[in-house]
C-alpha cells in the first residue's frame, strides 16, 4: 500500500526532529548524554521529575516534554522496528505487533507525576 509508505516518513519527521532537539538540549543544558538506549530513559524520567519539582507552568515546559516523549518514541522505534503514525497533529508509535503507544502523552503524564517513559519503553519492547 503506497499511502502507508508515503505518509510514514512524514509522520516520523517531526518526532525525529523533536527527539534530536531534546538530545541536544540535554547535552548542552544539563550535560546529560542520551544515546537512544532504553537505559537512557532512566535519565529522562529523572529530568522530568526534577522539572516537575521546580514547578514551572505547563506551558513553559510543553515543548521539552514533547521532545522527551518523542525521544522515548525513537528509542522504541529503534529497538523494535516500530513506526511513527500521525493523525490530527497527534503522533503515536505503532510496534510491529500492531499495538499503538503514545510516548508524548506519557511524557505529559510523567510531568503530572503519573507516568514513566522507561516503563512505557519496557512494555512496548516486550514481545506482545
Amino acid at each position: 500500500m503506497t499511502d502507508r509508505q508515503d505518509t510514514r516518513p512524514h509522520a516520523a519527521a517531526k518526532p525525529a526532529r523533536w527527539a534530536g532537539d531534546a538530545v541536544a538540549a540535554m547535552r548542552e543544558g544539563a550535560r546529560v548524554r542520551l544515546d537512544y538506549s532504553a537505559q537512557s530513559l532512566w535519565r529522562v524520567d529523572r529530568m522530568i521529575e526534577e522539572i516537575r519539582r521546580e514547578g514551572p507552568p505547563y506551558a513553559a515546559v510543553e515543548s521539552a516534554l514533547r521532545g522527551f516523549g518523542a525521544y522515548a518514541g525513537e528509542v522504541i522505534v529503534r529497538q523494535t522496528g516500530a513506526e511513527w503514525w500521525a493523525t490530527g497533529g497527534e503522533h503515536w508509535v505503532r510496534t510491529p505487533d500492531g499495538r499503538l503507544w503514545d510516548p508524548i502523552e506519557e511524557a505529559r503524564r510523567c510531568y503530572g507525576g503519573h507516568g514513566s517513559l522507561r516503563l512505557l519503553c519496557r512494555d512496548a519492547t516486550a514481545s506482545g
